[in-house]
């Protein structure tokens, strides 16, 4: 065996000694913390395994929650790879760093275009996820053809990709809606489980108000309901929710009779018999309402919490009001999972345990408080507990809510005692148990318990005032006692209203409180101030001096509220010359009988919002909400649901793909199998399709999918092919020079840059900031801004993040920590900052490893705008709500150059992030926009008139442009 000269090791054994060294270096590299210049080192090897290792450590470290933008030069040349797991992990890459490395990422669109082709399903649809993450207007014809050409592929998966492709598209260019309900349209259309609830999405964020788009693929959608996957389950029940309230007429009327003989013709299935009914008045359930309650019937038993409630969502809003119960179980069962779900799942049953107590009831002890439980479930139950209690229970509950008193959580504690309150106002005939039951909670040690309970009693003694004075008299001889301001305020507030059963006690309480009035409680000086003028009324002779005495001290209270009653209350009582004929009617005002308070739930009005919806466990209309339409008195045609049965030519093939993708999907088969069995598995769906399908005349001869283009729409796709043309000059040009910035912002508002930090004062980092004038991804009321880091140092900065901001209230979604910034390395990073409709500027502090910098980025009054699209006639009655205080109007002087509307509108759009309202008047300008934050309208109009004069007027509730300085300084900023 030959050696190597100079070594001790055979020739032949050269190279599998380098590939040991070589293994081990890679295995050295993983195991012991990689940096970003030994990955870029194993991007740019020769070998396939060290990039794909590189790869899935890239992909690991983006999981963790790290930035890894550093590397996207070095990944991107991997993009046009052979190795398919290499490419998929690529695409992973870049879907997540395509928006924030734009320039990069339109280099390499024609690769994704190749990929579009791709005879593996899943790079094609990755290469769209990736196309369609690129979010710059410039490629948006490019987005649509793309998303046109994957609907008709032949996997549903790809299919699946363009339906969530359509939402991407829709959020960067809202004028293409048109065209993609099109694509919906025709995705609605479908018969794969995998692609029905991703296009039902589409729908919703796109035209949920498309009704009409459901009609004939409704009964499909009900029938494939239990085959699609659980997320789809849900968009799609809620759709058909909202879609059953428009179409079928409502079961809940009163006298009505369910006669289900019509259905049972019509679903041989259903068995359901009701008996003991009349003929009267009979209610025929619309088929395919009882076809939508039928279908989602078992989903109750998913094992998805989300579709159990979206079902029960459903029967609650749909079903008639005897059917309603067969979700209890399912909804019971759910309370066996984590708290967030018992949380939501409680809060609807709170709901609809209001209206229809029968439901739960078998289910109380379901409901019973365990001491493991959180104070927000414990309170959610209790709610419920409360909401149940009948004469039948009532006694079986008190004695549960004896134990809850005495817990050691005293928020619980005293939401049991309001819940005692409830009990009592609810149900005569334990009235005056619960209300002895409080008064012996008075001598309780715990402080919270006594302050809640007096508050109880005082509501509850109003109902019955002549029957309880022993009561007060008893809460009057604990008031020393009692330091909880809002407990001694309310019995300061029962002396004062009954003090005409209690001629003794209550003018000795005023006594007392007018030695401690300048120590106490402003909620408690004011129950002293009513106490005072009320005996002064009723008792004048005892009480004349101590009341005179306490308004000298309210006075000269430090509380302007106090002073303010005070000045009142001498005035109203006291007879002068001033008070004229008010001081007549002073019995009148204070002594005048009040309305006992009404203990209600705090669920009662959450029915207003659909069940299992954000804003029903906020109780607030939250953004987005689409609200549950009225019955309609009369059913609409009901034949737009019927559709000819006719087997589509594709219809066995796309289940034969959606088959494939299915066992694609769980089998573990290399990336070569995968790609081969792909492309014999889509040519012999060919060759079946053309054996199995007879040719109809109405349509031409099968032809490849690529070529499908009819002579009408030829012209669209020349058009297309050149636009196509067009921007592979541009790429190639770009390729040699590098991509201004312009191109991610619209042509009419031109990015103006901000210093946010000098290199001087940052030791080294330098900083720039602007508005690109896109909505924020991270929230909506939040104002996106892009922050350009530069290391204008020797040396590297590592750890690069936002520090602490003033004041701390504010809210900035910050950027990921940067770990690693190389010299004369810039990165691009976007923030959100919530400005709250206000130019004060956003401070905080910008930190690498070993420095604090402080910096503060303050908006223009224009960057605190979005645009708003309205006609003419909407921008005229929008203004003319907007009248008054909230108009605001000049006259203005303008150069005789920017007369022209062209001129105008550049020069308005270049400061104010506004859209053009399109006018018939030729001598009008008009703009429309909302605040950010608030979303408040914001109207601008200019009028020309002679002379280069111009009459400004500017509608809006904000006062961030009600001056018309701010105006001036909107349409003259520089």
């Amino acid at each position: 065996m030959q050696r190597k000269p100079g070594t001790g090791h055979p020739t032949a054994l050269v190279p599998k000694y380098q590939q040991c060294l070589s293994s081990a270096k890679l295995r050295l590299i993983v195991f012991s913390g990689l940096r970003n210049e030994d990955l870029k080192e194993m991007l740019e090897s020769n070998k396939e395994s060290h990039k794909l290792e590189a790869m899935k450590r890239v992909v690991g470290l983006i999981a963790k929650g790290k930035n890894a933008s550093e590397l996207f030069p070095a990944v991107v040349k991997n993009v046009a790879s052979k190795n398919i797991e290499l490419k998929k992990l690529v695409y992973v890459y870049l879907v997540r760093y395509a928006e924030e490395q734009q320039d990069l990422a339109l280099l390499s669109i024609s690769t994704f275009q190749r990929a579009l082709k791709d005879p593996n399903q899943f790079i094609r649809a990755s290469a769209l996820r990736v196309l369609s993450s690129i979010r710059v207007p410039i490629i948006v014809p490019i987005m649509m053809l793309a998303i046109k050409e994957a609907a008709a592929d032949l996997s549903p998966y790809v299919r699946k990709t363009s339906a969530h492709a359509i939402q991407k598209l829709y959020s960067l260019d809202a004028d293409q809606k048109e065209q993609l309900i099109e694509v919906i349209e025709k995705l609605l259309k479908d018969k794969s489980t995998l692609v029905a609830g991703s296009v039902v999405m589409a729908f919703e964020e796109v035209c949920p108000d498309r009704i009409d788009l459901i009609h004939k693929n409704y009964r499909k959608l009900c029938n494939l309901l239990v085959d699609v996957e659980e997320w789809g389950q849900v968009v799609i029940i809620s759709m058909l929710t909202r879609y059953a309230r428009t179409q079928f007429t409502s079961p809940w009327k009163e006298d009505a009779v369910f006669d289900e003989n019509n259905e049972k013709a019509f679903y041989d299935s259903d068995s359901e018999e009701k008996k003991g009914q009349t003929e009267s008045k009979p209610y025929i359930m619309d088929p395919d309402h009882r076809l939508l309650l039928r279908n989602t019937k078992p989903l109750l038993q998913s094992r998805n919490t989300a579709v159990v409630m979206s079902v029960a969502q459903l029967y609650w809003h749909l079903a008639p009001k005897h059917e309603v119960s067969i979700v209890t179980k399912s909804l019971v069962r759910l309370l066996r999972s984590h708290r967030e779900v018992q949380y939501i799942v409680l809060q609807n049953i709170a709901t609809m345990s209001i209206q229809r107590k029968g439901m739960f009831e078998p289910f109380m002890k379901s409901f019973y408080v365990r001491s493991t439980d959180a104070t927000h479930i414990k309170t959610l139950k209790l709610e419920i507990l409360t909401n149940l209690a009948n004469e039948a229970n009532i006694s079986t509950i008190l004695r549960e809510f004896q134990t809850y008193v005495k817990s050691q959580d005293k928020a619980f504690a005293a939401a049991t005692i309001q819940a005692i309150g409830r009990c009592a106002t609810n149900i005569s005939e334990v009235t005056d148990t619960c209300l002895n039951g409080l008064v012996l909670l008075l001598s309780n040690r715990d402080e919270t318990v006594v302050a809640e309970s007096v508050v109880v009693i005082k509501k509850l003694l109003q109902t019955q005032p002549t029957q309880h004075s022993e009561i007060i008299k008893h809460m009057a001889k604990l008031f020393d006692n009692i330091t909880v301001p809002m407990a001694r305020a309310s019995i300061l507030w029962l002396m004062g209203e009954y003090c005409e059963r209690v001629p003794k006690i209550a003018p000795d309480v005023l006594r007392k409180m007018a030695k401690t009035f300048t120590t106490e409680e402003d909620i408690v000086k004011l129950q002293t101030v009513n106490l005072a003028a009320k005996l002064y009324l009723t008792n004048s002779k005892q009480t004349k001096l101590l009341t005179q005495y306490i308004l000298n001290l309210g006075k000269y209270d430090q509380n302007y509220d106090i002073r303010d009653r005070t000045r009142f209350i001498r005035q109203l009582i006291v007879p002068n010359e001033k008070s004229g004929a008010l001081n007549k009617y002073a019995r009148r005002i204070l002594l005048a009988p009040k309305p006992a308070p009404v203990l209600e739930s705090a669920f009662k009005d959450r029915d207003r919002f659909q069940l299992g919806t954000l804003s029903h466990s906020l109780n607030i209309k939250a953004t987005g909400y689409q609200e549950l339409s009225d019955w309609p008195a009369v059913a609409p045609d009901q034949s737009v649901r019927n559709v000819e049965v006719i087997e589509p030519s594709g219809s066995e093939s796309d289940e034969e793909s959606s088959e494939e993708s299915d066992k694609s999907f769980s089998s573990g088969r290399s990336s070569s199998e995968s790609e081969k069995s792909s492309s014999e598995s889509e040519s012999a769906k060919k060759q079946k399709k053309s054996k199995k399908t007879p040719q109809k005349k109405a349509k031409p001869a099968a032809v490849d999918r690529y070529s499908k283009v009819t002579l009408a729409t030829a012209s669209e796709y020349e058009d297309i092919a050149f636009l196509f043309c067009e921007f592979r000059v541009q790429m190639l040009f770009l390729s040699f020079f590098p991509l201004p910035r312009l191109v991610t912002t619209p042509s009419f508002s031109p990015v103006k840059t901000y210093e946010l930090l000098h290199h001087m004062s940052g030791k080294g980092l330098a900083a720039k900031y602007h508005f690109p004038r896109q909505p924020c991804l991270y929230q909506p009321n939040m104002v996106a801004v892009q922050v350009i880091l530069t290391n204008c140092s020797d040396h590297s900065l590592e750890e690069i993040h936002i520090g602490d901001r003033s004041p701390a209230s504010l809210n900035i979604h910050c950027f990921n920590t940067i770990e690693r910034l190389e010299p004369e390395a810039s990165v691009t990073v976007s923030m959100g900052i919530d400005f709250s409709d206000s130019t004060q500027a956003a401070n905080f502090q910008l930190c690498t490893k070993t420095d604090q910098f402080s910096v503060s980025i303050q908006p223009a009054v224009g960057e605190l705008l979005m645009p708003s699209s309205m006609t003419e006639e909407e921008f005229c009655k929008d203004q003319g709500k907007l009248l008054g205080m909230n108009e605001t109007s000049a006259t203005i002087t303008m150069a005789t150059a920017n007369t022209s509307s062209l001129a105008i509108n550049k020069q308005l759009l270049s400061v104010a992030n506004v859209g053009v309202v399109s006018s018939m008047l030729c001598l009008s300008c008009r703009f429309a926009g909302r605040t950010v934050s608030s979303g408040a309208l914001v109207l601008v109009s200019l009028e020309l008139r002679e002379s280069s004069t111009a009459l400004l007027t500017i509608n809006t509730e904000k006062s961030i442009m009600a001056t018309i300085q701010a105006t001036q300084a909107l349409l003259y900023e520089p």
